[in-house]
């Protein structure tokens, strides 16, 4: 079972590989490096390196895991992505329908193709559906989400690289922030995250700070969770006023 570093889930399933850009937050992908370093290594699923890969010999893996996880659905892709044919999106649909002692967290950028699918699918509770928005212009996305039938909607904040104006975070389940890490990671402001956990306080709906990403994008240098001693440690810290921030939806 693949286990996570990523901070909000349990475990990874990519049933597909590799992806495409479509907006600015995919400028610097972790995932493309990472599906790099994977063909550089000759792992057979990475063959064609960040190009986009089926992989139907992954598909049926979340049943024969029998402990409940958060599985993080395609860390390494996007299940919605224009080159996965409608049917392998419908038979990855099938497995997390049947494996119901998982959730499945599908995070995606491509809400419109899912709109044009989503009464195609079968939206079980066990299934959550996010969406990336990096900044004010890709707002629609998470507009487009509430549309949606799945039972649990989250917005991923991730990489955060400017402002979120006003948003109505209603039909909203989860909210996820997180700063850009890497060697050419755009900064994130702090104020820009303090609009985003107030405005969910204020919706009262669940508010997790994954990371500040570089450390020098930290406003508090003493942030004990910049140590990989912590509990807690996150790439830059991933502390708010001396608070930790990781709530869930019930």
């Amino acid at each position: 079972m693949p286990k996570s570093h990523i901070e909000w889930t349990e475990v990874t399933w990519n049933p597909t590989t590799g992806c495409s850009k479509v907006s600015s937050g995919c400028r610097n992908c972790y995932a493309e490096r990472w599906a790099n370093m994977q063909y550089k290594r000759g792992i057979a699923q990475y063959r064609n390196n960040f190009e986009l890969t089926l992989s139907p010999s992954r598909l049926t893996d979340p049943l024969s895991w029998k402990k409940p996880q958060l599985v993080f659905v395609n860390s390494m892709s996007d299940l919605f992505h224009e080159a996965v044919p409608d049917s392998y999106i419908s038979a990855v649909f099938v497995i997390m329908n049947q494996a119901t002692q998982h959730t499945f967290q599908v995070l995606t950028k491509r809400i419109e193709r899912v709109q044009l699918l989503a009464n195609q699918l079968n939206w079980s509770a066990n299934i959550w559906l996010g969406v990336s928005v990096e900044n004010s212009e890709f707002i629609y996305r998470a507009e487009r989400l509430k549309l949606i039938p799945a039972k649990k909607k989250f917005i991923s904040f991730e990489p955060l690289i400017a402002p979120i104006a006003d948003f109505n975070y209603e039909k909203i389940d989860w909210v996820l922030v997180g700063g850009e890490s890497g060697g050419s990671a755009r900064k994130i402001e702090k104020d820009w995250v303090l609009a985003i956990q107030q405005d969910c306080q204020n919706a009262q709906v669940p508010f997790f700070f994954k990371q500040w990403g570089k450390r020098q994008f930290n406003p508090d240098i003493n942030d004990p969770s910049l140590h990989k001693s912590h509990p807690f440690y996150a790439k830059g810290g991933c502390m708010i006023n001396n608070q930790i921030y990781r709530a869930y939806p019930n």
